[in-house]
């Protein structure tokens, strides 16, 4: 039995809610973290012991870190090409769920939580334009990249698109201005087409 702990408004729970969805996996949902608490309790500690959502528990199995459960559900109950047998595709796609970690995640909550949920009077503008002229800068590896092949996984859509592409959601939704990038906004309009995407991405940024 799967069971998900996490509350729907996180970007890093979306990754983990929108993977199992496009597996079509049953599993129970519980909204943990913010102000749903849990958290801090005994019993959400000891199988997460950093106190972070997302959560997965596979019955004996408590596995936390948002991409290493997209890894674990796409390796478990997925199938080529979603998770591919070769070894060599599948590192080209995950060597993009790592990049988000890694370079995007950063300058990506400067933003967001600048935006998203601090009030314009209180807001650090300088900070805010300064990670968003840091993330145009890497948009424009993501621009390259996607003027070649459809998606991030490369001619299908795959694991590999689903780290950034959770995020990439709030990028194009906030109301900043964004350098105009044609074939990044074409890879969004495609995850925008997917019904998994829309029931567990394409919510209100709160």
């Amino acid at each position: 039995m799967l069971t998900i702990w996490g509350r729907e408004n996180s970007n890093n729970v979306k990754k983990v809610l929108w993977c199992a969805a496009e597996l079509r996996l049953n599993f129970t949902h519980i909204n943990a973290g913010g102000t749903y608490g849990k958290t801090d309790e005994e019993t959400f500690r000891s199988l997460n012991p950093n106190g972070l959502v997302p959560l997965l528990q596979d019955n004996d199995l408590a596995l936390w870190e948002s991409n290493t459960i997209v890894r674990y559900l796409a390796a478990k109950f997925g199938q080529h090409p979603f998770y591919a047998n070769d070894p060599l595709v599948r590192a080209q796609a995950e060597k993009w769920m790592d990049w988000q970690i890694s370079t995007i995640v950063v300058p990506f909550r400067t933003v967001f939580v600048g935006i998203v949920r601090t009030q314009p009077e209180q807001r650090d503008m300088g900070k805010i334009e300064a990670a968003i002229t840091e993330l145009e800068q890497h948009f424009t590896i993501l621009e390259q990249t996607l003027a070649g092949q459809p998606y991030l996984s490369g001619d299908v859509f795959g694991i590999g698109d689903i780290p950034l592409g959770s995020f990439i959601y709030a990028w194009f939704e906030m109301p900043i201005k964004r350098q105009p990038r044609p074939h990044m906004e074409r890879w969004y309009q495609r995850l925008c087409a997917r019904p998994a995407y829309q029931s567990t991405v394409m919510t209100p940024l709160t």
